[in-house]
């Protein structure tokens, strides 16, 4: 597997990755790494560096990419070997002739994901085996939570920000829009639907806006990629997947602002509450996920908790540090024992 340098910087190296999913369709994703490379015969870890817990792997939203170089470092400095993933058809995985941030069924990641995972874990062969750890984001956290309950025992703790569990209002929503979208999706799955377009979120994050955050529109347009009936579809079964329950056996913590943001016009709450999901029926939601579900709700944070405000997005760290040090830094993987890589 060849690294090279990504365009976040030195720390920062990335690959790309080709998956064969169970329809037989090859899928390209890429993996990105932080990692500080050794200079001039320097081993890359001092005597002060933090004990290596395991890794993480991160999953972003959709019409996205992973840029948040904040986070990396954050659990870097936990103890933890930080990789994220940009899926089949997102940020550094476009192709030209795909259609942008669409996917037919969410189990077409599974193969993208189980390839991250094999990387991972050849990659830190040198260093104890530790924890897994996977991390969404949004759409990237409904992926998440149903490649977990896919996959029992593949990894050890599920770190979802604001993960969309669920349609704005409740489950009769869904439905209702479900029936309307099927017959569209099963005859022309690509077709785009002419729904509002709203860049509220967008303006409250990028630096060209409202925002502290440098975006590449070219991975993350202002207005999201066309939401295509296929891809609909996929989300709804996910959602249905949730409401039935995932009895996940894992510890799960999931971070959601205190406030929601909704409308066709902008409003200054907007800079200071989720103006994508509805965090009242994703709180719902997330007791859903399993047996240990911790839910941290951030007061002032945006769509994405860690790129809120500076004072929000601090408290959003020390909360999830808080269950880091409650639930992961203790934890050993079953089978291994102390010195076992």
């Amino acid at each position: 597997m060849e690294w090279t340098e990504d365009f976040l910087g030195a720390d920062f190296q990335s690959c790309g990755l080709d998956a064969t999913g169970t329809d037989g369709v090859v899928r390209h994703a890429t993996l990105i790494r932080h990692r500080v490379e050794p200079k001039n015969g320097d081993t890359g870890r001092s005597e002060g560096a933090p004990k290596r817990f395991g890794a993480v792997l991160f999953l972003h939203g959709w019409s996205d990419y992973f840029f948040n170089t904040e986070l990396a470092r954050f659990w870097a400095g936990q103890g933890y070997d930080f990789y994220a993933l940009d899926m089949h058809n997102h940020g550094r995985s476009l192709q030209a002739d795909k259609p942008g941030g669409y996917v037919a069924n969410l189990t077409d990641y599974d193969a993208e994901i189980n390839r991250a995972v094999s990387v991972i874990q050849a990659d830190r062969s040198a260093s104890p085996r530790g924890t897994l750890t996977l991390m969404g984001h949004s759409t990237g956290g409904l992926v998440a939570a149903l490649w977990a309950s896919r996959h029992p025992g593949e990894i050890h703790f599920l770190v979802l920000d604001s993960p969309w569990l669920e349609m704005h209002g409740s489950s009769l929503v869904r439905r209702a829009a479900q029936a309307m979208v099927a017959p569209l999706a099963k005859l022309r799955p690509e077709t785009i639907l002419k729904l509002p377009e709203r860049g509220f979120y967008f303006r409250s994050i990028s630096s060209t806006a409202e925002g502290e955050w440098a975006l590449d529109e070219n991975y993350r347009p202002p207005l999201a990629f066309p939401v295509r009936a296929g891809w609909l579809r996929a989300v709804f079964a996910g959602h249905s997947q949730v409401a039935r329950g995932l009895k996940l056996d894992i510890p799960v913590l999931v971070l959601t602002s205190t406030a929601s943001a909704n409308g066709m016009v902008w409003h200054e709450s907007m800079r200071r509450s989720d103006a994508v999901l509805d965090v009242g029926v994703i709180a719902l939601r997330a007791m859903a996920l399993g047996r240990s579900v911790t839910l941290e709700r951030i007061d002032g944070g945006l769509h994405d908790v860690f790129l809120s405000a500076p004072a929000v997005r601090k408290d959003a760290y020390a909360r999830l540090a808080r269950w880091i040090n409650g639930f992961m830094h203790d934890a050993v993987p079953e089978g291994q024992q102390e010195g076992e890589t």
